[in-house]
């Protein structure tokens, strides 16, 4: 009975992502659209903070609980999903199209930022609260980077054309960007805590679950958002969102964790963690490449991307289970 009532929440949670995904990306192209601003920043600022969310509570309450090694498992998890499945499945819907902004400014920051975290980690196989309040600090300084660029580049800017049907309705416009953005956090809860219980009844081990359920669960939202960005037109977006939800994992998530507790793996854990640190950062600068060539992201590179996570992803089976 309790494993069908946990199925059940599972597929509510689906639909209530899915929904709120769809609202939340209507008020952000709205506020893209009200303001002039390009529809990427908004997928790097205000999608990427929304739809990070779930790992940020899951980080913040590990962090409290004492449990906090599993904030640096859940982000890497969650950014190997972004990378490789949220990017690979937008780009195989329909070629997304790369910003010369993002090749120039944000892509190099999400690199830099894994970069960063290693460093840390190889310096004492942990994340200490200098260490973590380095990273919220230049989440701070990117923000404000950003603001500062897109005033300077408004040449880039979206929105000029005036034939837009629907008329900006300030009210409806923050009604769907709370209420979508909740309902993606109240989404992904619910996948993620049914999706926890169904895998340890079936056996799964909690390392296996974590990398698995709660990376995968944690990051359905950015999932879901792009592919409705994707299908609404909002290519840049989708990519946005991708790329700033991966900064945020790391210098937002990993910065505020480790100021409530530092972050430490062990040094059992260390070489592991700082592989999976290697591979993120190779297949980065693979996505790089990319977008590099044509400026877009085609529907083969998109399942090239998709077939590494998979590969990866039975390795870590295989690995974990025998």
């Amino acid at each position: 009975m309790v494993l069908i009532m946990k199925f059940a929440l599972l597929i509510v949670g689906f639909v209530v992502l899915i929904y709120g995904a769809d609202y939340f990306v209507d008020g952000a192209s709205s506020l893209a659209k009200r303001f002039k601003i390009p529809s990427f920043i908004i997928g790097l600022t205000i999608c990427a903070l929304g739809t990070s969310a779930p790992e940020l509570a899951v980080s913040i309450t590990a962090a409290t609980s004492g449990a906090n090694s599993l904030a640096i498992g859940n982000v890497l998890g969650s950014n190997f999903f972004n990378l490789m499945v949220v990017l690979g499945v937008c780009a195989m819907i329909t070629p997304i199209p790369v910003t010369k902004t993002l090749l120039r400014r944000d892509y190099p920051v999400s690199i830099a930022a894994m970069l960063l975290l290693s460093v840390f980690l190889m310096s004492g196989a942990d994340v200490s609260r200098t260490e973590a309040g380095i990273l919220f600090s230049l989440l701070v300084g990117y923000i404000t980077w950003t603001i500062i660029d897109t005033k300077r580049h408004s040449e880039e800017a979206i929105g000029e054309d005036d034939d837009d049907k629907d008329p900006f309705v300030a009210w409806k416009c923050a009604l769907y960007i709370i209420c979508g953005g909740a309902a993606i956090v109240l989404g992904g809860d619910l996948v993620v805590e049914s999706a926890k219980y169904l895998g340890s009844a079936i056996g799964m081990n909690e390392k296996l679950i974590g990398f698995t359920i709660c990376a995968i669960g944690t990051s359905l939202p950015e999932l879901v958002t792009s592919i409705t960005a994707s299908k609404k037109g909002q290519n840049e977006m989708a990519m946005g969102n991708v790329i700033g939800s991966n900064i945020f994992n790391i210098l937002c998530i990993l910065g505020i964790s480790g100021m409530i507790s530092p972050i430490e793996i062990g040094e059992a854990n260390l070489i592991a963690t700082l592989t999976d640190c290697g591979i993120n950062m190779g297949v980065c600068i693979l996505a790089y490449i990319f977008c590099i060539t044509d400026k877009k992201v085609e529907r083969w590179e998109g399942l090239v991307l998709l077939g590494i996570y998979l590969s990866y992803l039975v390795y870590n089976i295989m690995n974990d289970l025998f």
